[in-house]
């Protein structure tokens, strides 16, 4: 079993209505008629000129959100962040286990003098650098002073502390790299795509950090009008922790 198909079978097994969709050029984001999830827009570069990117275009709002989160587990990019905005639209979320913890706060607090490993290129990632131990980051297209995806088996198992970009899920890559992480490793999941689910626990990560959509229509708006994150609207950056 991985990660994704504990994902699905923990979902709600009553059909449950979808309201809306948007696929935005940087987020995606599913409205039930309980609740909205977001998730980031992936795309396949080589995908030919005319050809469709998602399946049931256009007739999405015919499928329940439990159809459209079983595409978290197809190979087609986009098609893998519509299933994951329309898990995290389903997830049963205890409130009581979320906090405002700060996920940098918490790489620069444990990383002093330590070595850090950081899978994605996040904002923060200068602060992180001048105040750890030691930082590598790992990106599919690296930067400067960025390392290739491939080198994960090789600094993964040095380092004290992990942080996971959420869109592993989406890539297929986050079984392999939790796999890499020693036992006594802090490993944290962070992004707007990441799931807040109890069951990552279960995993070996550590802390948790996602979103939650508080005002759908407004992230709904957001989404289709482009925004990059620090210019989504009605939603909010939030922790879970394993105990309450």
């Amino acid at each position: 079993m991985s990660i994704v198909d504990d994902l699905l079978a923990a979902l709600p097994v009553e059909p449950v209505v979808v309201r809306d969709v948007r696929v935005g050029a940087f987020w995606t984001v599913v409205w039930t008629e309980h609740a909205a999830g977001l998730a980031s827009t992936q795309r396949d570069a080589h995908t030919p000129h005319g050809q469709s990117t998602v399946r049931w275009a256009g007739d999405l709002l015919e499928h329940t959100a439990q159809e459209l989160a079983e595409l978290l587990r197809s190979p087609n990019p986009m098609e893998s962040a519509l299933g994951m905005a329309a898990v995290n639209a389903l997830l049963e979320v205890d409130d009581s286990r979320l906090t405002d913890r700060n996920a940098s706060e918490e790489i620069i607090r444990r990383g002093e003098g330590k070595r850090v490993v950081i899978v994605g290129h996040f904002p923060f990632v200068p602060a992180v650098r001048q105040a750890v131990g030691h930082l590598d980051v790992l990106e599919l297209d690296p930067g400067t002073a960025e390392l290739p995806s491939q080198a994960a088996g090789r600094v993964i198992p040095e380092a004290d502390v992990v942080a996971i970009t959420g869109t592993s899920l989406l890539n297929r890559t986050f079984d392999g790299l939790i796999e890499l992480c020693r036992p006594e490793a802090f490993v944290l999941v962070l992004g707007p795509t990441t799931p807040l689910s109890p069951l990552l626990f279960d995993y070996g990560v550590d802390l948790i950090a996602g979103t939650q959509v508080i005002d759908p229509v407004q992230a709904l708006a957001s989404a289709s009008q482009g925004a990059i994150f620090r210019q989504m609207r009605g939603v909010r950056l939030v922790t879970m922790t394993k105990s309450p």
